[in-house]
This record gives structure tokens, C-alpha cells and sequence, in this order.
């Protein structure tokens, strides 16, 4: 097999962890563009900053935990901690469909996000691929979660309507046990690397690497201005006259296109990575900064969400393979495990910032922060040493 070319069982690998990817992430995207209006049906609902924890509390729990199931992943194997970890995920799904309080589905969500298996897929999908494919594969990925969200946007005001939220915390349980079964069916076994005790210093290098802490940085502020938008662009979206059911004819086509206009920029991440990186990075702060300034019309809402999920789908497909690549092999599940935590904890503090914002000073400064905290990213980004290519 041409050492260009990706073989049979690399394409495997991605093919079946996208799909373990893709199942998870569906149900914990249905819940985000319905739950906020079901809210208010369950005791405690009318509490926003509450709902605004229920939606964000997955973040938090998944933080607190990448790095011990990247690191129990080095040590017993990546598949049994995805077993493990999915498991964790159901149960807390089934918790949400009886929940009748905000505060049991606050429980519901931070069980959902124990079960912290995005470190040890992510370490297994490089454990399967050769280095000049990993970009590849973690695109795969990364296109996957983004259709998926674009599916939900879709989805979910319809599922609600036949089956309601409990309905739908099931369907997430219920998918999360088919991602166990593709795991156990699809996805090849791991090499013996990475069954192997991470070597002393490893932790060290994972979590302070001058340049993976570049990495992690940048995948902290890429969430935070995710959630810290999606707390007002819907309202935006209402106000320029599309209803909430109408939103998906939005998104869908944006992320769609989006797709197809990140795919000549994940082909020349490559062999030369840092100048794509810089690239989207900025092209991301100019996106923030012209929704900020925007007369807020359905077209240019839409030309500027455009060009944020370009910039978006290409950062989630390279930043994690620069992890891969810069991460001692043996080490690789922990440091990928700290790159985690850092991107689900940008989930949880971006949803607190965007509210806190949006409540105290408006829409507009929700932007004009998100843009700011983008710059800063660029600056530093701007220090990373070239990524030698890969044949």
C-alpha cells in the first residue's frame, strides 16, 4: 500500500470511531436546542442560571475526568475504558428521561459527563493511523460531530414534539449502547503500545509542553466562543425573523457548505500545519468581530456563521492531531486527555460567560469578548514552532 494513501484498516479506524463519535455526540446535541424551552415544564425550570448549568454541567464533569480515563487508558487499554466510559454516558442519559426537576437533570447531565471517553477515542484513532493520516482521520471525526449537530439542529424540535424530553434523554441512551456495540464490533484492537505503562515524566510533558499548552490554550477559547454564542444567536436568529423551528434552514446549509470549504485547508494542514492554524484562527476572530457589528439580517447572519464554522471545522480537525503528533507515544492518551479537559471546560465557562455577559451588557459584548479572547489566541499561536510535515 502506497505510503500516501490511507489502507483498509485506517479507514476502518476512522469510519467506526467517527460513528462512536457521531452516536454520542447526536443525543447530547438534541438536547441542546430544546431543553431550554422544556425547562420551564419541570419544577425549578424557570431558574436561568440554573438551565444554563443543566446545559453546561456535562462540560464540567468531562473536564474533571479526561485526564484519569486518558491515563487508565494508557495503563489497562483503550477499549475497556470505552466500555467503561460509554456505559457511565447511558446511565446518565436514563437518569435525564425520569427527571422531573432541574436538579435531577443537573445529576443527569454531570453523569452523562462522567462518562469522559472523548481523551481515550481520540488516542485510540491515533493509535490506529500513521502519522501522515491522522489530520485525515481526526477530520473524520471532527466532520462527523459537526453533521450531527447540524442534524440536531434539524431533529430535535421534531422528536420533541412525538416523544418530549424524556423521550429524548432515552434515544440518547439508547444510541450510546449502539456506539458500545460498534466499538466491540467495528473498531480493530489496539496495538500493544498502547496497553503500555506511560513512562515516568510523562504527565509532565503531557499537561506543560510549551507547545502543547499552546494547543490546549487555543482549544479552551475555541469553546468558550461556541457556547459563549450559541447563548445568543438563536434569540438573534428570532429577531431577524426566523422562528426557532426554522432555524435548521440556516444552519444546515452553513454547515454543509462549510464542509466542503474546509476540505482544501485540512489537505495542506498536512504537510504545513501552523500556517492553516493561523489562518482559521484569525479567519475565526474576524467572523466574532463582524457578528458583533452586524445589522443583525438573515443573510449576513448567515456569511458570517458561514465563515465561523469554516474556521471551526478546520481548528477541530488539526488541533488534535498536532496533539497526537507532539505527544510522547506512550504518554499519548494522558496528554490528549489534558487537551480534553481544557476543550469540555471551554463548554462549561463558555455557556457561564455568555450568559453573565449577555445578561450585564448585551449581545454585542458577548461577540466583542469572544473576539478578544480569539486575538489573544492568535498571539499566542503566532510562537508555535513549524510542525516538521509528514510524507
Amino acid at each position: 500500500m502506497p505510503a500516501e494513501r490511507m489502507n483498509p484498516a485506517e479507514v476502518r479506524a476512522g469510519a467506526s470511531l467517527a460513528g462512536v463519535f457521531g452516536l454520542r455526540m447526536l443525543g447530547l446535541f438534541f438536547i441542546l436546542p430544546v431543553f431550554a424551552v422544556h425547562a420551564p415544564s419541570i419544577r425549578g425550570g424557570d431558574d436561568l442560571t440554573l438551565v444554563g448549568i443543566a446545559l453546561g454541567a456535562y462540560g464540567l464533569a468531562q473536564g474533571i475526568l479526561q485526564i484519569p480515563f486518558g491515563m487508565a487508558s494508557d495503563r489497562w487499554g483503550r477499549k475497556p475504558v470505552l466500555y467503561a466510559g460509554l456505559a457511565i454516558f447511558a446511565a446518565g442519559s436514563f437518569l435525564g428521561a425520569a427527571a422531573d426537576d432541574i436538579w435531577t437533570a443537573i445529576a443527569a447531565r454531570m453523569l452523562q459527563g462522567a462518562g469522559a471517553i472523548s481523551s481515550v477515542a481520540m488516542a485510540l484513532a491515533a493509535d490506529l493511523t500513521r502519522e501522515q493520516h491522522r489530520t485525515k482521520v481526526m477530520a473524520m471525526i471532527g466532520s462527523t460531530i459537526a453533521f450531527m449537530f447540524a442534524l440536531s439542529l434539524v431533529g430535535a424540535p421534531l422528536l420533541y414534539r412525538v416523544i418530549g424530553m424524556d423521550g429524548l434523554f432515552a434515544l440518547t441512551g439508547a444510541l450510546c449502547l449502539g456506539a458500545i456495540a460498534l466499538v466491540r464490533f467495528q473498531v480493530p484492537d489496539p496495538p500493544a503500545l498502547a496497553r503500555a505503562k506511560p513512562p515516568r515524566g510523562a504527565l509532565r510533558e503531557g499537561a506543560l509542553s510549551p507547545e502543547l499548552l499552546r494547543l490546549n490554550g487555543g482549544i479552551f477559547i475555541l469553546h468558550i466562543v461556541l457556547y459563549a454564542m450559541f447563548v445568543v444567536v438563536p434569540p438573534m436568529l428570532v429577531q431577524a425573523g426566523l422562528e426557532l423551528p426554522q432555524h435548521w434552514k440556516l444552519y444546515l446549509p452553513v454547515v454543509l457548505a462549510s464542509f466542503a470549504l474546509m476540505v482544501p485547508a485540512i489537505l495542506y494542514a498536512e504537510r504545513r500545519p501552523k500556517p492553516v492554524l493561523l489562518a482559521a484562527v484569525a479567519l475565526l476572530a474576524g467572523a466574532e468581530a463582524a457578528l458583533g457589528a452586524l445589522d443583525t439580517g438573515i443573510a449576513g447572519l448567515a456569511a458570517m456563521m458561514l465563515a465561523f464554522f469554516v474556521a471551526f471545522n478546520v481548528l477541530e480537525a488539526i488541533l488534535p492531531s498536532l496533539v497526537s503528533r507532539m505527544a510522547p507515544a506512550q504518554g499519548r492518551g494522558m496528554a490528549i486527555g489534558v487537551y480534553n479537559t481544557t476543550q469540555t471546560l471551554g463548554v462549561f465557562f463558555g455557556g457561564l460567560l455568555g450568559g453573565w455577559v449577555a445578561t450585564h451588557y448585551g449581545t454585542t459584548a458577548v461577540f466583542g469578548v469572544c473576539a478578544a479572547l480569539v486575538v489573544l489566541w492568535l498571539l499566542f499561536a503566532l510562537g508555535m514552532r513549524p510542525v516538521r510535515a509528514v510524507n
